[in-house]
């Protein structure tokens, strides 16, 4: 170890943690990666990617410098100055806080925290997390916080497939427990960051995250609802957006689509509807935004059915284009594709997808895998359901070649052909 650099570990080296950690190590720190997924590990030392961002070249440069330490174990905490936990909080089936991942990872970082040392919870989560969970196992190991341990709230703003905005451009949030807590976490994020824009707690940080996504869910939710008007009034959805983006102030333009996935929009803000429960306050906006996005791969579904043959999917076979949540990602977390696919199988239909991200998903107790897209697997489908719009695809040939297309992404747009349904 290289006493000369300042020393940080990241716990978890997911679609967070990794771009986080190449940041440290381009900022010339010594970067401590951990991750209980032995398979991560493996595939990082023998520098192969495993998300769609990173091609294995650019993990290879990860290690160039000899600065980048992946590994499952805990006890590398004892020698850095920085705790950083990239941790996955999904929901429960109940739609309620799931933070069995944080928990764990916490009491396996437990034994080998330090005295003086700094802990940055960077996962989304509820606001009261830090004070709530973190704290109190900080308190219990004999420490004060703001004096000889320091905890703070960063989250973090990736939008993986995103090429606009490189990490570091993009302001960084950060909340301590204690004023002392927040000049220490920003002092070490202002290395690898543009700008960082401290707030008064934890708590405001938190829900500043929950805010940003909610306010997405409840916009897009709201294009899903009047898509349905629209369709009604025989009135082109996309074409009254295009209308009301003329407006240079007051319009924000956001599309429709067969339901929004991921990991933050879909469960961010259902980690802020069950706070305000625990305050008996109903959020009822965020509740029927919810609500609808969980209708649309049932309106998909339906609208399939309509142009069937029959009116019916028995043993008709459907070819979808993409699984993922959002075009140019490998993740399914929380993807639509997935709901729609299990309801077509339910209605017997023969379920096949193409995805140049995802080699292979689970559904329904069995694997698929993704078929070639040849013209020949493009005509033998009954109808062809484009669900992620990933740039590589070639649309009109998979138009060219389809029986009939069913574009919820409007990729095929302009177009009359007369086989193609835009949603």
């Amino acid at each position: 170890m290289n006493h000369h650099k300042a020393t940080v570990a990241i716990v978890g080296l997911g679609y967070v943690g990794l771009p986080l950690a190449e940041l440290f190590i381009n900022g010339g720190w010594e970067v401590y990666g951990i991750d209980i997924d032995q398979s991560k590990i493996d595939s990082l030392l023998q520098h192969k990617s495993y998300l769609s961002d990173y091609k294995d070249e650019a993990i290879a440069e990860l290690f160039e410098h000899g600065s980048f330490h992946p590994c499952t174990a805990f006890d590398v905490i004892s020698q850095v100055k920085t705790v950083i936990l990239c941790i996955p909080t999904p929901l429960t089936q109940e739609h309620q806080p799931d933070l069995r991942f944080l928990k764990s990872a916490l009491s396996n970082c437990i034994p080998h925290l330090q005295q003086d040392q700094l802990i940055v919870l960077e996962s989304s989560t509820y606001p009261g997390t830090t004070e709530e969970v973190i704290c109190p196992v900080i308190k219990f190991s004999g420490y004060t916080i703001g004096e000889d341990f320091f905890i703070a709230y960063s989250p973090e703003r990736i939008d993986p497939g995103n090429t606009s905005y490189q990490l570091n451009e993009i302001p960084k949030l950060v909340g301590g427990v204690t004023k002392e807590c927040t000049e220490r976490a920003s002092e070490v994020y202002e290395t690898i960051f543009e700008s960082v824009v401290s707030v008064s707690s934890p708590k405001v940080a938190e829900m500043s995250k929950l805010v940003e996504n909610s306010q997405r869910l409840i916009n897009i939710s709201f294009m899903n609802e009047l898509l349905l008007l629209c369709e009604k009034m025989d009135i082109s959805l996309w074409e009254v957006i295009d209308a009301a983006s003329t407006k240079p102030f007051g319009f924000t333009p956001y599309f429709p689509g067969p339901g929004i996935g991921g990991h933050c929009i879909p469960v961010d803000p259902m980690y802020l509807l069950w706070k305000a429960g625990t305050y008996q306050i109903d959020l009822d906006l965020i509740k029927w935004a919810h609500q609808v996005n969980e209708r649309m791969p049932y309106y998909i579904v339906n609208k399939i059915e309509e142009h069937s043959e029959g009116h019916s999917l028995n043993g008709k076979k459907i070819l979808v284009i993409g699984t993922a949540y959002k075009k140019n990602v490998n993740d399914v977390r929380e993807s639509s594709a997935l709901k729609i696919m299990k309801l077509l199988q339910d209605k017997g239909a023969d379920v096949h997808y193409h995805d140049p991200y995802i080699p292979s998903i689970k559904l329904n107790a069995c694997t698929l895998k993704s078929v070639e897209l040849t013209p020949e697997t493009i005509a033998e489908a009954n109808l062809t359901l484009i669900h992620t719009d990933h740039s590589s695809l070639d649309y009109e040939k998979i138009v060219q070649f389809s029986n009939l297309v069913l574009d919820t992404r409007r990729v095929t747009k302009p177009n009359n052909n007369k086989k193609v349904i835009l949603l």
